[in-house]
C-alpha cells in the first residue's frame, strides 16, 4: 500500500477515528496521523509500523533521542519533533494525574506512577516514592541513574 488514499475510507486513520473513536486506532495508525505523510513507496501507516518495529514499540520511541528518530528512513527533524511533542504531552497529562496524590499500595500501582519516567529513560535508575501513612504519594524523586545495564548505589546515598 503506497498511499493512505488507496485504503478504503473506513480504514483510513482519521476517518476511522471519527467514526469509531480514537481508542479504535492501532499504534501505527496513531503515528500515521502525527506523521501525516509517508515516504515514496510507503504510506504513513506503513512508516509508523516500521518506526514501531525499529524502535521496539511506543516505549522505545518515547525513550529514543531526536537523533535516533531521525536515523529512521522517512523521519526527519519535523516528524521526530512532532512525535516527541505528542509523547511529552501524554507524559505531562500523566504527571497531572499524579498531582492528585494516588494511593500506592502495590508494586503495580508504583509502576503506574513511574512508568513514563521509566520508559523515557534507557538507563538503570533508582526512584524513591515518599508516601504518607495512608499510602498516598507525597513525592517522587530520581535518586540515582546508572548505565544502560548496571546500577550500583551505596546505602549511605539512600
Amino acid at each position: 500500500m503506497k498511499h493512505i488514499n488507496d485504503l478504503p475510507i473506513e480504514e483510513r486513520p482519521r476517518e476511522k477515528m471519527m467514526s469509531s473513536g480514537v481508542n479504535s486506532l492501532t499504534d501505527s495508525e496513531l503515528l500515521a496521523i502525527l506523521l501525516r505523510v509517508g515516504v515514496e513507496g510507503e504510506s504513513a501507516v506503513a512508516l509508523g509500523t516500521r518506526l514501531l518495529d525499529e524502535l521496539q514499540g511506543i516505549a522505545g520511541i518515547h525513550a529514543a533521542e531526536l537523533e535516533e528518530l531521525c536515523n529512521v528512513h522517512g523521519i526527519g527533524l519535523a516528524k521526530a519533533a512532532q512525535i516527541k511533542a505528542a509523547l511529552e504531552l501524554g507524559s505531562r497529562l500523566h504527571q497531572k494525574t499524579l498531582e492528585e496524590r494516588p494511593v500506592i499500595d502495590s508494586p503495580e500501582r508504583a509502576y503506574e506512577v513511574l512508568k513514563f519516567d521509566i520508559l523515557e529513560n534507557s538507563r538503570e535508575t533508582l526512584w524513591i516514592l515518599a508516601l504518607n501513612t495512608r499510602h498516598r504519594l507525597l513525592k517522587k524523586k530520581k535518586l540515582y541513574q546508572g548505565t544502560r545495564s548496571f546500577s550500583s548505589v551505596r546505602v549511605a546515598e539512600i
